[in-house]
């Protein structure tokens, strides 16, 4: 009997960021716009949270910056109503250390969608955070001085940790850690870790994200066909992001999608 082939709604962009998370451009109103133009049904903001992150740059929103997100995104539903549904949600970043802060801050808002991912990797001997996806040539430098092995180790054990600490609807780009360290490569024990990761979104109920962003890095969306194909087996969910940070990102490369994730499934 064939396989089923898994769907995903491409009429909902679910992680887009503006101005906001202090690294994107664009206000929200510009991004709601783009998507009505796109023809999308639903737009999910999923604006950066972090605690306990000592990093040069600020790239989240402080408490007060998402006081100023609820009341600008309830604006924007009462004026879009009628043309498109507006999600005000959050991507979490893990923080070991960190959790119990980080599970009261998620619990005081009524978010339409929490998405779990980590950015920051306090490594051994270090005295500020890695930003693990970030192309500047002094982080890509710092990864290759402490090892990518290494990293990757503690980037899905950190993972498999923060799906199992805290609460979230979806866990988004997977495999995007270090993804502009050139000829990267996962060992064994990194594709057993993502086994248990991906068993534990399942036993957890979440959805998986597909990242069109990696498309233009690496010709591919985040995560992998092969990951894709390891979700799918395990029936977990699949949800459309862009992963944009200026309006024009906004449901790039959905076109796409479908046949992607048939391939995945039947290569």
């Amino acid at each position: 009997m064939p396989q089923r082939l898994p769907s995903i709604d491409t009429s909902c962009d679910g992680h887009v960021h503006t101005r906001f998370c202090h690294h994107a451009s664009g206000e929200m109103e510009d991004y709601v716009r783009a998507a009505i133009t796109c023809g999308l049904k639903k737009l999910c903001f999923l604006e950066h949270m972090e605690v306990g992150v000592r990093y040069r740059e600020v790239t989240w929103l402080t408490e007060n910056d998402f006081d100023d997100y609820f009341r600008e995104g309830e604006r924007l539903r009462r004026i879009y109503r009628d043309k498109i549904g507006i999600g005000l949600g959050v991507e979490v970043g893990y923080s070991p250390g960190h959790l119990d802060t980080l599970r009261e801050r998620l619990a005081n808002r009524p978010w339409d969608r929490i998405g779990l991912s980590f950015h920051y990797a306090l490594l051994p001997g270090q005295s500020d955070h890695l930003n693990l996806l970030s192309r500047k040539e002094e982080n890509i430098r710092r990864a290759r001085d402490l090892g990518a092995d290494s990293i990757l180790s503690h980037y899905f054990s950190s993972l498999i940790d923060a799906v199992t600490q805290l609460p979230a609807d979806v866990l988004c780009h997977l495999d995007a850690a270090l993804r502009y360290l050139p000829n990267l490569t996962y060992s064994p024990d990194h594709l057993e870790q993502i086994d248990t990761l991906l068993d534990l979104v399942r036993q957890k109920r979440l959805a998986l994200e597909i990242n069109t962003s990696g498309l233009p890095i690496r010709g591919e969306p985040f995560p992998s066909a092969a990951i894709v194909a390891k979700a799918v087996q395990r029936e977990i969910p699949l949800v459309a992001g862009s992963d944009a940070h200026r309006p024009d990102d906004v449901g790039r490369h959905f076109d796409r999608l479908a046949d992607y994730i048939r391939q995945a499934v039947c290569p």
